[in-house]
């Protein structure tokens, strides 16, 4: 900018000394007429470059910045390091938004950028499954067009953004949504969802776990501590009721037991982390077993007989495997009644993998309770299993033993004519028999 003065003055220093000496020599008209022309000459340049410029100024992104000379050089030069300083600065604004993006699309969870009209300038793929948005029709439109849940639109216009909106019954009714505003730049906002619908599944099943089991140890704690209060009386019970009262009791302790073990079999299934041990588990010697166990169980009540004992040999937990088919096989025992039979097998199935079927003639299952007998505490018929020492976990310990082996539990039920559940194992699962060194001794109970 220092010399900025200098061309232009030098330009007309030259032109006056020039119109000066003419003057002197020929007089003022030659004079004028040196320098009209002259300085209209220099005024037509300088309406030239400006009309180059106005041109380029109305499509700068299409067209190439103009050259001039002299003074307008300098400006021109001038423009381009401004439009190289821009473009440098646009290209990193645009590979900070693009790695932005990139990051939050890759985030699982949805992220929602807010004009200050609530209206969606930009959203992740996240966003899109949470809300049900298309984001290249809905870029423009107010959000509160697609979330139209009285409650949302509420917390959006409250401005609170120190506590998160939990937003049920999103996508049709099935996903809980907790979401929260960020505000940031010219009265712009962000929406951060999170999909906690497992978290809020698992909160109602504890809430759920907590009333079963404190249901379940009414009774018996009630009935052991009235019969204590009965021994506890001054005037001494007679031996009869003695008796009777401490085999109740007994009863109900082991109602008790029996509930707090199968309580923490099941958080040990459930906390189980990846699949189950790679050891070989001899099945059908373990299925020779159970019947030992069953027919212990019945006291000679029921006709209980293996029909196949053929299958392979499995690879996985022989503990696991033995708690989920010891509780296929009392089940049956008890919905089964007095003389009715109980067969069970181990088989190798079609597809090269194995079943373990216990198969009963007992009071079966309507339909609509199959989909259910693998929740927690769910019973079809609560006074028969509380009767015959059922905790309604046996089946969730199932369910879950089966998944550690990658099998599956398949139920047949017909009502009034029995049962048949069936525990269906891959081939990947079977094995060859191990040497018979290696091969942990199977107790028979």
């Amino acid at each position: 900018m220092r010399g900025f003065w200098r061309g232009p003055l030098s330009v007309l220093g030259v032109l006056a000394a020039a119109a000066a000496a003419l003057w002197a020599i020929l007089g003022p008209a030659h004079a004028l007429a040196l320098l009209a022309p002259a300085l209209a000459v220099l005024w037509l340049r300088h309406l030239a470059n400006l009309r180059r410029l106005l041109g380029w100024l109305e499509a700068p992104a299409d067209r190439a910045l103009p050259y001039g000379s002299g003074l307008w050089e300098d400006a021109y030069a001038g423009l381009a390091r401004l439009l190289r300083q821009q473009r440098q600065s646009e290209a990193g604004l645009r590979g900070a938004l693009e790695r932005f993006q990139s990051a939050t699309s890759a985030m699982n969870e949805a992220v929602i950028i807010l004009d200050e009209l609530d209206r969606i300038e930009w959203c992740n793929p996240s966003a899109e499954h949470h809300f049900e948005i298309d984001a290249r029709r809905d870029l423009g439109r107010q959000l509160t067009y697609i979330v139209r849940q009285p409650q949302f639109l509420e917390y959006l216009l409250a401005q609170n953004f120190s506590e998160p909106f939990v937003l049920r019954g999103a996508r049709g009714g099935e996903t809980t949504l907790s979401i929260q505003l960020v505000p940031y730049g010219n009265r712009q906002k962000l929406v951060i969802s999170r999909d906690i619908t497992r978290l809020e599944r698992l909160e109602e099943t504890r809430r759920d776990l907590v009333a079963n089991v404190s249901h379940e140890l009414r009774t018996p704690i009630t009935v052991i501590a009235g019969f204590l209060e009965t021994l506890n009386e001054p005037n001494e019970p007679g031996p009869e009721l003695r008796r009777r009262a401490l085999e109740l009791m007994s009863r109900q302790a082991a109602r008790m037991q029996t509930l707090v073990e199968d309580l923490l079999t099941l958080s040990r299934l459930e906390n189980a982390r990846g699949p189950a041990s790679e050891r070989p588990v001899d099945v059908p010697a373990m299925t020779r077993s159970l019947l030992a166990d069953a027919q212990a169980l019945s006291g000679g009540q029921h006709s209980i007989e293996i029909a196949r004992c053929d299958g392979p040999w499995i690879s996985g937990s022989e503990d696991e495997l033995r708690s989920a088919f010891t509780n296929l096989v009392s089940n049956a025992v008890r919905y089964t009644p007095a003389s009715g039979q109980v067969r069970i097998a181990w088989r190798p199935s079609p597809e090269g993998g194995a079943v373990f079927s216990v198969a009963d003639t007992g009071i079966g299952i309507e339909p609509e309770h199959i989909p259910r007998l693998t929740e927690r505490f769910y019973r079809v018929d609560r006074s028969r299993s509380r009767e015959t020492g059922g905790t309604g976990l046996g089946l969730a310990i199932v369910k879950y033993a089966l998944s550690h082996h990658q099998a599956r539990l398949e139920v047949e039920s017909v009502p009034g004519q029995g049962s048949t559940f069936s525990a269906v194992f891959p081939a990947r699962r079977t094995c060859e028999p191990a040497p018979a060194n290696d091969v942990p001794q199977t107790v028979a109970a």
